[in-house]
């Protein structure tokens, strides 16, 4: 029985670069009818420019399991920490880049 516990694991590595993490304060989410694509940007106060920090490509099937694993942590989240309040008003700048998109 611990033989096979030990076939289901699954070791995982994270570097010390990518354990420091990437501050986001812009989700865009594209997609197609094979892939969503999710870029993470960083916006700075009083500067014209963005850049995207980091671009993640899902199939459709693990974007929803992406979005159920997001709303389990953010119910955990919110039942620990009080509801996350939110601002219903749109950003103040176009956030058409062609193609389909979301905000997150």
């Amino acid at each position: 029985m611990e033989e096979q516990q030990h076939e289901n694991q699954l070791n995982i590595e994270l570097s010390e670069e990518i354990a420091e993490g990437v501050f986001s304060n812009l989700a865009i989410i594209t997609h197609s009818n094979t892939e969503f694509v999710l870029d993470f940007i960083r916006i700075m106060p009083g500067v014209p420019k963005a850049k995207v920090k980091s671009r993640i490509i899902l199939t459709p099937e693990h974007a929803k399991r992406l979005l159920q694993a997001m709303q389990d942590n953010l119910d955990k989240y919110e039942a620990q920490h009080g509801r996350i309040k939110t601002q219903d008003e749109p950003p103040g700048f176009p956030m058409n880049f062609g193609g389909p998109t979301a905000q997150a």
